[in-house]
Order: structure tokens, then sequence, then C-alpha cells
């Protein structure tokens, strides 16, 4: 039998506005992304315009639960109480900003993710990059009811060819073998649309915005 702390979760979920009410659990950007970062010491591309460094997410009451989840993720109880928050969802992504940065976390996740097969999971990552992370990700895909998207660095549109699922982004994109996210044409949201948690779509490509990522691009261009 649960204790009575397992009756009131602690586990703080986030909710985005592009993503149609979809719940998500976050960390703060970049301090979790190992994978941001180049071998140069820079961030990637990709990351260099991060909106999740911007705008609402500057805020302090939009940074206090991906601060909080760094530290709560590494109670005992924190996947059971997980999978118990999840019980009436359909749709969940992990990370709206943030990444998996710690291997405990990406088995904890991995559990969560067994544990509510009625949940369709989409997770983006860089941390396929990281050889240690390599097992638990196959393993994560292996589940009928997740989507692991290995991020692309690339901010013209480069396709991470060695990975079944990953996104890319772009000021444009001509390849058609490349599912272009319709969000901008809708008001930035996602509209009924649930590409991104679906396993026959093998690349999605999100348009560029702001002015952030604008100035990233161009200078790329130039280089």
């Amino acid at each position: 039998m649960q204790s009575a702390e397992y009756n009131k979760p602690q586990v703080k979920l986030s909710v985005t506005s592009k993503l149609d009410g979809i719940r998500s659990w976050s960390l703060q950007a970049l301090e979790t992304c190992p994978g941001s970062i180049a071998s140069n010491g820079e961030l990637v591309d990709a990351c260099k315009g991060c909106y999740a460094t911007q705008g609402n997410y500057r805020y302090p009451n939009v940074k206090a639960p991906r601060l909080f989840n760094r530290d709560d993720w590494q109670r005992d109880e924190w996947v059971f109480e997980m999978v118990q928050a999840l019980d009436n969802d359909r749709y969940f992504r992990w990370f709206d900003s943030g990444d998996m940065y710690a291997l405990e976390l990406a088995r904890k996740i991995y559990m969560v993710m067994q544990a509510t097969p009625h949940v369709k999971h989409w997770l983006p990552t860089r941390m396929h990059k990281f050889p240690k992370f390599q097992a638990i990700i196959e393993l994560m895909r292996e589940l009928p009811n997740v989507v692991v998207r290995a991020s692309s660095d690339s901010v013209t549109g480069d396709v991470l060819a060695d990975q079944p699922h990953s996104s890319t982004i772009s000021s444009s994109f001509d390849d058609s073998s490349i599912s272009v996210c319709k969000a901008y044409e809708h008001d930035g949201k996602c509209s009924g649309c649930r590409a991104c948690w679906d396993k026959s779509v093998p690349v999605i490509g999100y348009v560029a915005h702001g002015k952030s990522m604008a100035k990233v691009i161009k200078l790329k261009v130039a280089a």
C-alpha cells in the first residue's frame, strides 16, 4: 500500500500555448543541455537563438517549475508520481526546454514511458551525441508509444541521416521528405497536428522564427 505522500504528487508540469493544451515536463534551457555545446566550446547554431531563453521563459514564474524539476526528478517517488500525473493524458511532450542531461534521469523517463502505454510521448533531444545515452534512447525508441527526435544543430535544414526520427531548422524547406511544421501558419499553434508524435514521420522541419534566430541564420549563410 502506498503511503499518504504518494497521493499528493509534487511533479510540476507545464502547458505551452502552442501545443493545444498538451502538457510537458521541462528543465531550464542551456544549463541542462550539454548537447548544445559544440567542440569549440560555443553554442551550436540551433541553440544560439533558443526560444526557451527569451520571451515568457525569462519570467520567474516560468523559470520556477523548471528549476524545481532539476532536483525533483531525483526523488525515489518521482516515477510513480509522474505515472499518476499522466493518467488522463493522451499526448505528452518531454522538454519544451532543457534536455535529459543525466543518464539516471533518462532511465527514469523510460520507466514513465513504459508505465503509460496509453500516452504518446514525444522527446526531442541532443543527448544522442553521447555514447552512454545511446542504449537508453534505443530502448525508448522500441516502445510503440514513444518518438525520440534527435535535434539537428543546423539552422539551414541539414538532416541527421543516421537517426530514425529527427528535426531540423531552416528559414525554408525544399526537401519533400521533410514534414514542415505549419504552426506559424496557425498563430503559432499545432492546431490538431500531431506529426511530432508520429513514428511514420521521420523528419520534422521547423521554420525559423524570431529576430534572434533570423540573425543566426544570416550570419551562418554569410560565413
